[in-house]
């Protein structure tokens, strides 16, 4: 029996726009265990990104508790927030947030500068990860050099780099065409099988239907929590992925 890796209890959070309060969750309560894969599903305004930015430490709940690998992170300031986010929480991003001037290494290297590893470290451990995502022949090219599924790739391996115990993406194929959509799709499934936590946010049902749990949100509430019947490979999908 896996052990839980997150626990949320209770989880409000409120916000002041204007003179209106928006309640964006309302009493969210969710355990994940260790090397689940999860979807959270909803339509916008549902709350499923102020849900992913509190899961991912980068916001802080009105009230509830936020237990992280059994440590309440729930009322930690920012600089603790940022040590747990960098050790323990791996990001990929719709827009893939890569530094335009900067190459794959080098986008890859940076959550390992803030770590301390020394630079011989950092090039090895990069070099390393891209190879998994199979950019090992693209590693001095910049990002405006790289095609969108490439991009991803790169803010795939970067948010591994640090070995953490959870990769969140958020809307991760949001950018893509459908064929590198599945070939993303495939590398979150091989994450998945390598022993991490994954946790896809999307508004796409076909996006979730991957994962083996699906959490639904509606107006701040957990509308369903239940195992996906029909999870989707990239088998399914009869294509051979690209090299590149």
């Amino acid at each position: 029996m896996e052990k839980e890796i997150i626990r949320i209890v209770d989880i409000v959070k409120n916000f002041k726009v204007g003179t209106v309060l928006v309640e964006a969750l309302r009493s969210v309560s969710i355990v994940i265990k260790k090397n689940e894969f999860v979807a959270i599903m909803g339509p916008s305004g549902s709350g499923k990104s102020t849900l992913m930015n509190i899961l991912g430490c980068l916001d802080t709940p009105t009230s509830g508790s936020y237990f992280l690998s059994g440590e309440d992170v729930s009322k930690m300031d920012d600089n603790n927030l940022a040590e747990i986010r960098n050790r323990q929480i791996g990001f990929v991003f719709q827009t893939f947030n890569l530094l335009p001037r900067s190459s794959a290494l080098e986008n890859v290297m940076l959550p390992l500068i803030y770590a301390g590893m020394t630079k011989g470290k950092r090039i090895e451990r990069a070099t390393e990860v891209l190879d998994e995502v199979k950019l090992s022949d693209r590693i001095a090219h910049k990002p405006n050099e790289l095609s969108g599924g490439q991009r991803q790739r790169v803010a795939l391996a970067r948010a591994l780099v640090n070995n953490p115990a959870i990769i969140l993406a958020d809307e991760p194929t949001g950018n893509l065409d459908s064929k590198t959509s599945i070939e993303i799709l495939g590398l979150l499934e091989e994450i998945h099988k390598m022993g991490n936590t994954v946790i896809v946010v999307t508004h796409e049902e076909d996006i979730a239907l991957h994962a083996h749990r699906i959490i639904r949100l509606m107006d701040g509430k957990i509308s369903s929590d239940e195992p996906n019947r029909n999870i989707k490979t990239i088998a399914d999908y009869n294509l051979v992925p690209q090299e590149n």
